[in-house]
C-alpha cells in the first residue's frame, strides 16, 4: 500500500509564536490560529494596538478570543496518533510508529501521516463547524471542559531542558538551590531553578527559560521588521519632500521668468515694486526650503535613531545567555515614540501664482495701482479671504450636554453657557459623564460635512475648545490627543496657547483673541481655530474623522477667582462676519 497525497504534518497544527503543537487553540477574525495563552501573552505585549503576529492587521480593539473545539479536537488526536504503539503500517509493512525514531522529548516527536479516510474525515468536519464555532461559541468556563485560567498558564509540556551556550548546567547557579536556573517565572519575570519552582514560585506561570526566550525572540524578530517598515515610510516621506521642493523651486522659476517679462515693458518707476514682488517670490521660496531643510533634519535623526534601536535588537537576538537576555529585555521590548509623519508634507507657498496674475492685470491699470501688488501679495498668505465659505452657510446652533457635564460644571438654562464652581453638584454618575475633567459636550453631532461655531472666552486665563469623538474614555485621566479622539485648542496662564498632540504645538497669537471661530471639515479631516475678532487663522490640524463628533468644552478650573468666567457659545454672528465669504 502506497503512502497516501495529501496528509496532515506537524507544522500545519502547529502555532507559529511558540512553534509547538496548538494547546487551547484560538482564531483570530483574521483567520490565523495560535495557542491561547501564546497570543494573550504576545498582545500583553503590545501597549496601545493588537496585531496579528503573521499577517499585521491592526485590531483597534482585542479581539474576544474562544477556544476553537474542532481544531483543539483534531490537534488531541492527532497527538495520541503520534503516541499510540498500534500504528498503521507503512507501504514497506512496518508499522508506522516504528518507522520513527523515539522522541527524546515531547517537544521533538514526529507525528505519523494520517491515513486517506481520516484526513477526508477530518477536513469534512472542520470545514462544518470551524466557521461556526468562531462566530458562535460561549467565553470558555468550567462548565464545557474549557481550562482554568490558572491551566492556561502552566507549560503545555514537559520539558528535558538541556542549554548549552551560557545555559544548563554551565549557566548561573540558584543561590538558594544551587541548582541550574533554567527555568522562566512569567509571574515574577525571572529566570529560576526547578526547586524555586516547585516552592516559593508554586502556582505560577512557569516554564522552561529556552523556550521562553525563543517566544520573545520571535517577539523581537516581528518588532525589527516593524522597525524597518518605520524607516521605509521615513525615507519614502524624504523623497516626498525633495520631490515637491523641485517642483515648488521649478514653478517659483517660471514665475519669476514671466514676472521679469512683464516688468521690462514697464517704466522705471515701475522698477522698485519689480523688486518688491520678486522678494516675496524668493521668501516663498526661501520658505519652503527652510521647512524642507527642517523636515528632512528631523526624518533623518528619527532614521538615524530607528536603526540604532534595530542594531540593539539584532545584538539582544543573537544573545544565548538568557540571564543576561532577560536583564536587557525590558529596555526593548516595545516600540519608541516616533512623530506621526503621515500628515507631514512640503505644501506650496500660497502666494504661488498671485504675483505673475496680479502683474498681468497691474500692467493695464495706472501706476499707483502697481504700489499694492507687495502688500496684496503678501497677505493674501494668511488672509481668510481665500475661504470659499459663509458663516450662515455652515453654522451650526450648539448647546451644550448636560449628561456628559462634569459635577462641578454649571450650565445655564438656554444651555449656551457653562463656567466651573468650586462644589460638586448632585447628578447621576452616568457612563456618558466626565468624572475627572472639567469638561463638557454639545448634544449636536455629526459624522459628516462642514461645521461652524464661535465661543465667547473674553479675558479667560484657561480654556479648552474644540472637537471629540463619541468613543473617547470620560473616566479618570484623559490623554488629550489626535489618537485618543480629541482635538481641541488651549490656553494656559493667560498667553500659552497650544495644539494638543503627541507633540503639543505652541501658538503665538497677538492680540488675545475674545472670540473663538471653530471650523470643521468632516470629508477632508480637517479642524480650523480662527481669532473672529481680527479675521485671522489661528491653527489648522489635518487628520482623519471616523464615528460621530461633538463640540468640545472645557472652562477649566476658577483658580482662585482668575479664572472664574464662563465659556458662552454664541448664537447669532455680527454683520461683519462677511470677511468669511
Amino acid at each position: 500500500m502506497s503512502l497516501p497525497a495529501e496528509f496532515l504534518s506537524e507544522e500545519q497544527l502547529s502555532c507559529s509564536i511558540c512553534l509547538d503543537i496548538f494547546t487551547n487553540p484560538v482564531s483570530t477574525p483574521c483567520g490565523h490560529s495560535f495557542c491561547l495563552a501564546c497570543i494573550t501573552s504576545y498582545w500583553e505585549g503590545q501597549a496601545k494596538s493588537c496585531l496579528c503576529p503573521l499577517c499585521k492587521e491592526n485590531f483597534r480593539k482585542r479581539p474576544e478570543l474562544h477556544i476553537n473545539h474542532t481544531l483543539k479536537e483534531i490537534t488531541e488526536q492527532f497527538k495520541r496518533m503520534a503516541e499510540t504503539p498500534e500504528s498503521p503500517r507503512n507501504a514497506t509493512g512496518d508499522s508506522v510508529a516504528n518507522s520513527f525514531s523515539a522522541p527524546k522529548h515531547v517537544g521533538q516527536f514526529r507525528p505519523p501521516e494520517l491515513s486517506d479516510q481520516l484526513v477526508k474525515e477530518i477536513k469534512s468536519r472542520f470545514r462544518r463547524s470551524a466557521s461556526s464555532e468562531l462566530l458562535t461559541s460561549p467565553q470558555p468556563s468550567a462548565s464545557n471542559d474549557s481550562p482554568s485560567p490558572s491551566a492556561l498558564l502552566t507549560p503545555k509540556r514537559s520539558y528535558s531542558v538541556s542549554v548549552t551556550d551560557g545555559g544548563g548546567s554551565g549557566g548561573p547557579q540558584c543561590p538558594r538551590h544551587g541548582q541550574s536556573m533554567e527555568m522562566f517565572c512569567k509571574t515574577d519575570q525571572a529566570c529560576i531553578c526547578p526547586l524555586c519552582a516547585q516552592t516559593e514560585h508554586q502556582g505560577h506561570s512557569v516554564g522552561p527559560a529556552q523556550r521562553e526566550m525563543n517566544i520573545k525572540k520571535s517577539q523581537l524578530r516581528i518588532m525589527e521588521v516593524e522597525l524597518q517598515g518605520l524607516i521605509t515610510v521615513r525615507e519614502r516621506k524624504i523623497e516626498e519632500i525633495l520631490k515637491s521642493l523641485g517642483e515648488i523651486q521649478s514653478n517659483a522659476d517660471q514665475e519669476i521668468a514671466g514676472t521679469v517679462g512683464k516688468f521690462s515693458e514697464l517704466i522705471s518707476a515701475v522698477e522698485r515694486s519689480q523688486a518688491e514682488l520678486l522678494e516675496v517670490v524668493e521668501m516663498g521660496r526661501r520658505a519652503a526650503e527652510h521647512r524642507s531643510n527642517a523636515l528632512i533634519r528631523d526624518l533623518e535623526t528619527e532614521i538615524s535613531d530607528l536603526k540604532k534601536r534595530s542594531s540593539n535588537l539584532n545584538q539582544l537576538v543573537q544573545f544565548q545567555d538568557y540571564f543576561n537576555f532577560f536583564k536587557t529585555y525590558p529596555a526593548y521590548s516595545s516600540l519608541p515614540v516616533t512623530k506621526n509623519w503621515n500628515d507631514v508634507s512640503l505644501t506650496p507657498d500660497p502666494t504661488a501664482g498671485a504675483v505673475l496674475r496680479n502683474v498681468t492685470q497691474m500692467v493695464k491699470e495706472v501706476q499707483e495701482n502697481l504700489k499694492k501688488l507687495s502688500g496684496n501679495c503678501l497677505h493674501s498668505e494668511n488672509s481668510l479671504e481665500t475661504k470659499n465659505w459663509r458663516v450662515q452657510e455652515y453654522a451650526m446652533d450648539v448647546t451644550l450636554d448636560r449628561d456628559s457635564a462634569h459635577p462641578r460644571l454649571i450650565i445655564s438654562e438656554d444651555g449656551k453657557q457653562v463656567h466651573c464652581s468650586d462644589r460638586y453638584q448632585n447628578v447621576p454618575d452616568t457612563l456618558e459623564r466626565f468624572d475627572r475633567v472639567v469638561c463638557v459636550l454639545g448634544r449636536e453631532g455629526f459624522y459628516s460635512g462642514r461645521h461652524y461655531w464661535e465661543v465667547q472666552v473674553g479675558d479667560k486665563t484657561d480654556w479648552d475648545l474644540g472637537v471629540a469623538s463619541n468613543s473617547i474614555n470620560r473616566k479618570g485621566k484623559i490623554a488629550a490627543t489626535p489618537a485618543n479622539g480629541y482635538w481641541f485648542l488651549s490656553l494656559r496662564d493667560k498667553n500659552d496657547y497650544i495644539f494638543r498632540t503627541e507633540q503639543s504645538a505652541t501658538i503665538t497669537l497677538q492680540p488675545k483673541p475674545q472670540i473663538i471661530g471653530v471650523f470643521v471639515d468632516y470629508e477632508k479631516g480637517q479642524v480650523s481655530f480662527y481669532n473672529a475678532d481680527t479675521k485671522s487663522l489661528i491653527y489648522t490640524f489635518t487628520g482623519t474623522f471616523t464615528g460621530v463628533l461633538y463640540p468640545f468644552f472645557s472652562p477649566c478650573t476658577n483658580k482662585s477667582g482668575k479664572n472664574e468666567e464662563p465659556l458662552t457659545i454664541c448664537s447669532t454672528y455680527p454683520a461683519d462676519r462677511s470677511w468669511l465669504t
